[in-house]
């Protein structure tokens, strides 16, 4: 998933339009877009709208963390909808994953949060093993669980976005990156889109759907970049050479067969 777009549950005309935008995933929220003392409403909107939403993404919700007074009931109810799996928030111990299926069966799609000070140290082993279809770093609830500050250069999130990028490149799980809160800085979102994608991202959580678009744009590869990657290969056959005056082997062919993957037939 290039593009994972959260939508707040308690939106039945936020719901109804998230088709527009064409992202790779959809998310109805019910924990963080959601006030506590609408939790119950929310849930009853978010089973109406799945019952007549048609999109062609995946379709999730974001139930509340286990461990919180919503979490049993979010899971029964969507249990009983056409959603494709759940948004499991604030990950810190593999038994939440098995609630989770115990809930929904196995072939439901899990997508786990990292975004507690305890997820992030813990990211390989939670992940490892797993089951989960992919993961995703939540840069806001980490920093504020460490009592930290949230800066425009993200220094204070680098060693975390890091960590956890190799957490799911070793358990092979993939992992999304953080959300940009600044909903109309494409700039801003560009470039972190780049910095994720260079740590090893496979996509990034959307607030906005005018943010779909930039993150297909970052995390599919261009013109030019697929091209490269094609003479790189194609210039392995013959051993150790050159591709625009610098040196190819096997580490080179091996990133561009990976551009070449992400890219597509």
């Amino acid at each position: 998933m290039r593009s994972l777009l959260f939508v707040p549950g308690g939106r039945a005309d936020m719901i109804a339009k998230v088709g527009r935008s064409r992202p790779d995933g959809v998310v109805l929220d019910l924990e963080d877009a959601v006030a506590a003392g609408d939790k119950d409403t929310a849930r009853a909107t978010v089973v109406a709208a799945l019952a007549v939403l048609d999109v062609d993404a995946v379709v999730l919700v974001r139930v509340n963390p286990p461990g919180s007074p919503w979490f049993a009931d979010d899971l029964a109810a969507v249990a009983g909808t056409r959603a494709d799996g759940v948004v499991l928030p604030k990950l810190e111990h593999p038994g939440q994953v098995e609630q989770v299926r115990t809930g929904l069966g196995p072939d439901a799609v899990v997508v786990g949060g990292l975004e507690t000070a305890l997820g992030v140290a813990d990211s390989r082993a939670l992940l490892e093993g797993s089951g989960l279809a992919a993961a995703y770093f939540g840069a806001e609830d980490y920093v504020a669980d460490l009592g930290g500050r949230r800066t425009a250069g993200g220094h204070e999130v680098l060693y975390a976005r890091s960590r956890v990028a190799l957490a799911g490149r070793l358990s092979g799980v993939p992992v999304l990156d953080q959300v940009v809160v600044a909903v109309r800085d494409d700039d801003a979102f560009r470039r972190e889109a780049a910095q994720a994608r260079d740590l090893g991202y496979a996509g990034k959580l959307c607030i906005h759907p005018a943010q779909v678009a930039l993150a297909h744009e970052a995390f599919t590869p261009s013109e030019a970049e697929v091209a490269h990657a094609r003479a790189v290969v194609e210039a392995s056959a013959q051993g150790v050479g050159l591709v625009d005056g610098q040196m190819v082997d096997d580490v080179h062919v091996r990133m561009a067969r990976a551009v070449l993957d992400r890219a597509g037939p």
